[in-house]
């Protein structure tokens, strides 16, 4: 019994030192990952949803081809934002709501595309948000990625559906 506690104990020190290691490895920046360096839009759509399940996508359709793709991109689909009222003024709207938010870092704004990277608190795990306006569409196209991990437990989508909300609210 005193050596499954002494066990216990020391098991306890090492998942701490665990912990701790992570969390100062994150403070450090070590967890960023790199910025992809195909961003933006080309013809006509955003860069494809991840092969794993850490991104969501408004045009994750759009990018499969095989049975595999099909199924990972149903996994990513998440509908455009709404424009409410003009498209361009729904970007500026946008932009002003990632502002506000302290987590986030607008990297790049023009009038029909705003790219954003978020950063989580303690680990420093950054996410790439894009958002678009299709004007042939009348909708926000959107993009949101991890850079790290193969899941995100759902964030990207809390994230943009939150986002949703508030445009709507604004």
């Amino acid at each position: 019994m005193k050596l499954v506690m002494k066990l216990l104990q020391w098991l306890l020190i090492g998942l701490a030192a665990v912990s701790a290691l992570a969390v100062l490895v994150g403070q450090l920046g070590l967890l960023q990952g790199t910025r992809p360096d195909d961003l933006g839009v080309h013809d006509g759509r955003l860069k494809p949803p991840s092969a794993t399940p850490n991104s969501v996508s408004s045009q994750a359709l759009l990018w499969s081809k095989h049975k595999q793709q099909h199924e990972q991109a149903q996994l990513a689909q998440i509908a455009p934002l709404p424009v409410h009222g003009d498209g361009l003024a729904s970007i500026a709207r946008l932009q002003v709501l990632l502002q506000a938010d302290p987590a986030v870092t607008v990297v790049e704004s023009r009038s029909n595309y705003l790219y954003a990277q978020y950063t989580s608190p303690l680990m420093k795990f950054v996410d790439d948000v894009e958002f678009w306006y299709d004007a042939r569409n009348g909708v926000i196209q959107v993009r949101s990625a991890s850079r790290l991990g193969r899941n995100d437990f759902g964030a990207n989508r809390r994230r943009i559906e939150a986002l949703r909300e508030q445009l709507a609210a604004s």
